[in-house]
């Protein structure tokens, strides 16, 4: 048993000798080298054959570029058209029963009632004080007319004085006298008509004590600003109101405003008057058009504020929800790529490799559009190309390959 056991290991040594050491004389006494000669002379024969054996394997897309609505997209937030805090102009207490927060409220109506209090009293008081200048104009008027009838009759004197002076039938003293009459008619004309100006600033002063009465009056009543609902409940029955105390808060939600803010980089796309659409976090699809966009940068963020004008009939929107904002502009063309296809150059441009003539790897500098869930759009490629999906970062600018193509789809 051991002696065959010994043969056995002995014919395995020798088999391995040959496999390992003598492989081609081994292969000749098969039959085989001829054939393996055959072989190696076809392959040095096809130099693409040995070409393609030293280059690498990717695998490329055929993309051709498509027209995209190159939108600007934001992120901003619901606001209400209008919002006031309406305060209260005089002092006074509440003597009207409170409106609860949520009712709606149209322009004009009551929200804060005051007490009058001594007004109505002050008021009458300025518009006797008024009736009364007023009854005064006639005598100032009279007093002037008298003046003036006065200058009159002192300047027929003062002639006739005058004339008798130089032919030499009147006296120097009563030429004199008549002149002293002239000067003093002509004061009286002055100071009736300061009386009659007079007058004239008692009737507007008295006036404006009327007004200012009046006015007084009118703060009793706190009225809503615009159509809208209340934010807050009105000021409770009793409550002392002073200048500037609140009343109501009353907000506007129809139509209702989305805001966001422009990078500086797409602020030229948008316009105002385009259309734009938004999606609440509720899931809420809402459609509106750019009103305002500011000529102010933003001195932290560069960015620019937008509006977006949005009916809203029904107030399903509220003020203050978050919105994924998206506004249209022109159109451009772009080519639709895998998100893992976009690589980086040694100077950490972002772009893309591509199968160039002679299956010569080449390296496209691209910019970023969108990114969506099908993959991300970007233009600064030729109208098509063929575009490295799959071991592109085994490979450089220069480097043949060995391109296995897919439908852009797959």
């Amino acid at each position: 048993m051991r002696l065959i056991s010994f043969v056995n290991a002995l014919l395995v040594i020798v088999a391995l000798f040959f496999l390992v050491f003598e492989r081609d004389a081994l292969f000749a006494l098969a039959g085989r080298g001829d054939t393996e000669d055959k072989t190696a002379a076809e392959t040095v024969s096809e130099g693409e054959k040995v070409s393609d054996q030293g280059a690498i394997g990717v695998v490329a897309v055929r993309s051709a570029a498509r027209e995209i609505d190159s939108a600007v997209l934001l992120r901003g937030q619901t606001r209400a058209n209008r919002q006031v805090e309406v305060l209260a102009e005089t002092t006074s207490t509440v003597i009207s029963e409170p409106k609860r927060k949520g009712t709606f409220v149209e322009a004009g109506d009551l929200l804060c009632e005051l007490d009058p209090g001594t007004r109505p009293a002050t008021l009458a008081e300025a518009m006797a004080g008024k009736l009364e200048a007023e009854s005064r104009v006639p005598e100032a008027e009279a007093r002037l007319e008298e003046a003036h009838a006065l200058v009159a009759e002192a300047d027929i004197n003062l002639t006739a004085a005058r004339k008798l002076s130089e032919t030499g039938f009147g006296s120097e003293t009563r030429r004199i006298s008549s002149e002293a009459a002239m000067r003093s008619a002509e004061a009286g004309v002055k100071t009736a008509e300061a009386g009659l100006e007079a007058t004239r600033a008692g009737i507007e002063a008295a006036t404006a004590a009327v007004k200012a009465a009046q006015r007084e009056i009118d703060r009793q009543t706190i009225e809503a600003p615009f159509k809208g609902l209340l934010e807050s409940d009105t000021a409770e029955l009793g409550s002392l109101m002073q200048p500037g105390s609140l009343c109501a808060t009353v907000i506007q939600l129809d139509p209702i405003k989305l805001v966001g803010f422009v990078p500086e980089t797409d602020v030229n796309k948008v316009i105002v008057g385009s259309e734009a659409s938004a999606q609440l976090v509720t899931g809420l699809q809402v459609a509106g058009r750019v009103t305002f966009l500011s000529r102010s940068a933003d001195e932290t963020t560069r960015t620019f504020e937008v509006e977006i004008t949005v009916p809203n009939p029904d107030l399903s929107i509220r003020d203050g929800q978050t919105a994924d904002i998206r506004i249209s502009a022109a159109g451009a063309k772009a080519h639709l790529l895998p998100q893992s296809a976009l690589t980086l150059n040694n100077h950490g441009q972002l772009g893309v490799r591509t199968v160039s003539t002679g299956n010569i790897v080449d390296f496209m500098p691209v910019r970023l559009l969108r990114d969506t869930s099908e993959g991300v759009w970007v233009d600064g490629l030729p109208e098509t190309a063929d575009i490295i999906v799959v071991g592109q970062e085994f490979v450089t600018k220069g480097v043949a390959v060995r391109p296995t193509y897919r439908e852009a789809a797959q």
